[in-house]
């Protein structure tokens, strides 16, 4: 594999997984009947919406998957999206304990 190769490769790696990372952002707030546009308008403000998010938000199912609060942290702070993570902790200390 020469260098331009591996380089593309690398960069639609990083893009799928930034994928499933927002998808699964937009779904642990579906779950909680929050506005993931909202809550990452507080993170990032002054921020356009991004592409992928948009899309995640239209293409998510109304139907609940498990998503551990952890995780998404955990997820969110591997891809250095620190404001957002610390935005959801936020959220997280509202929801009512289980």
């Amino acid at each position: 594999m020469d260098i331009e190769n591996r380089d593309e490769f690398i960069i639609k790696k990083y893009q799928q997984e930034e994928q499933i990372m927002v998808q699964l952002f937009v779904q642990w707030c579906t779950n909680y009947q929050l506005n993931p546009a909202e809550l990452y308008q507080r993170a990032y403000p002054g921020q356009p919406q991004s592409a992928v998010l948009t899309d995640a938000i239209d293409e998510t199912d109304t139907e609940e998957m498990d998503i551990d609060h952890e995780t998404l942290l955990d997820v969110l702070q591997m891809f250095g999206n620190y404001d957002l993570a610390f935005v959801v902790s936020e959220e997280i200390e509202k929801l009512p304990q289980k």
